[in-house]
């Protein structure tokens, strides 16, 4: 039999050039991790990670200094997610609507894969709680102000004071913020071209990529108050912070704190059920940007905020595959695969003939991580 999806290239095509028009800012932004592709749902793909390097002192001798071994790090990349969204008509159906099937055929295969990469953008926005630190304050809008990239300004400093390569920074808004960039930041005098007039493309500012998501996160704040770290004494880089038995409520994964006498905003990356009890609390790297000494320190926990990303491409992983077929394929009559040129996403679309109706089944397997949190930072808004 030949190729029974051959005919249905074109529409697949204008589907695809449909979802590729989406607001999904977060897919383009992150590092397309293909080392990890061919693994299976649910296996751990280990990968190294360079240490930080240290300097010597060059001394001239006979012969080269015993010198140079370092202690190679790891972490893991795992596929969790392999799914599909099916489509059938019956024939009598197809009769029904006549020369309709065509463009509804169109629209429900963009609905398909729309459904798809949705839900891989919002699975990258969930990565905010593994933010380094955090800038800007809750309910505020951002890029207000015509000619004002202080926003912008101040989430990059956050980066480049952690180390984070400035050749590939991204920055990923939620539409509120996208609406003030268009309306007050597109002139063309201001950005030095008309591409984000004529196009709605956001444009590069402080050297940082900008983009725009409809899965930005809202954070949903702990009830802690009156809470404190102990007396312990905490030093420059801790991660770890032991808590006092007082105060009330939680702190959850994701809640933006300070503590007094540090004007810095970390980023919960464990929490605690019940502060009342002591217990302890971690922050993400790099940690405490100033030492606590040895008297408790009062914790606040900020309020309820969006979490526009920032981040180095590096910081953040993706890897997408199309689902996994069996040697010599499944009963599927046809599978096809169209990638898509703006999210660099493959969708695997498999033909299924059945008793009097036809089945198609638009796949897509994938896995997300925060690989490196010094090289993420949030913009509240």
């Amino acid at each position: 039999m030949g190729n029974t999806l051959t005919g249905l290239i074109p529409i697949l095509y204008q589907a695809i050039s449909i979802v590729s028009r989406e607001l999904t800012g977060l897919i383009p932004a992150v590092t397309l991790n293909a080392d990890a592709a061919q693994a299976a749902k649910g296996q751990t793909i280990v990968y190294p990670i360079a240490p930080a390097s240290a300097a010597v002192d060059i001394e001239a001798g006979v012969s080269a200094p015993d010198s140079g071994d370092q202690v190679i790090g790891n972490d893991s990349l795992t596929i969790t997610k392999a799914k599909a969204v099916p489509v059938r008509w019956a024939g009598e159906e197809v009769v029904s609507i006549g020369s309709m099937y065509g463009r509804l055929l169109v629209d429900q295969f963009a609905q398909a894969m729309r459904t798809l990469t949705n839900e891989v953008e919002a699975d990258l926005a969930a990565l905010y709680p593994y933010a380094s630190r955090a800038i800007g304050a809750a309910d505020t809008t951002l890029f207000k102000n015509a000619g004002d990239y202080s926003d912008v300004a101040n989430v990059r400093k956050i980066l480049v004071d952690n180390g984070a390569p400035i050749s590939d920074l991204q920055l990923v808004l939620d539409t509120t913020a996208g609406a003030a960039i268009r309306g007050k930041q597109g002139q063309a005098q201001m950005v030095g071209d008309t591409i984000l007039a004529r196009q709605g493309i956001l444009q590069d500012m402080s050297g940082m990529k900008i983009r725009e998501s409809a899965q930005i996160k809202a954070h949903a704040k702990g009830t802690a108050a009156n809470s404190t770290v102990s007396d312990a004494g905490h030093a420059l880089g801790s991660t770890s912070l032991a808590l006092t038995a007082a105060g009330t409520g939680t702190v959850v994964v994701g809640d933006r704190l300070t503590f007094a006498g540090d004007g810095n905003i970390y980023i919960a990356s464990t929490g605690d059920t019940d502060v009342s009890d002591g217990g302890t609390i971690k922050i993400n790297q790099p940690g405490l940007l100033l030492a606590m000494g040895e008297a408790t320190k009062a914790i606040t926990v900020g309020a309820a905020y969006r979490a526009n990303l920032a981040f180095a491409r590096s910081a953040i992983h993706l890897v997408a595959r199309t689902p996994a077929m069996p040697p010599g394929g499944d009963m599927a009559d046809d599978v096809l695969y169209l990638t898509d040129p703006v999210s660099g996403l493959v969708f695997q679309v498999a033909l299924y003939r059945q008793y009097r109706q036809i089945k198609y089944e638009i796949g897509l397997a994938w896995g997300v991580k925060a690989v490196q949190s010094e090289h993420i930072a949030i913009l509240i808004g």
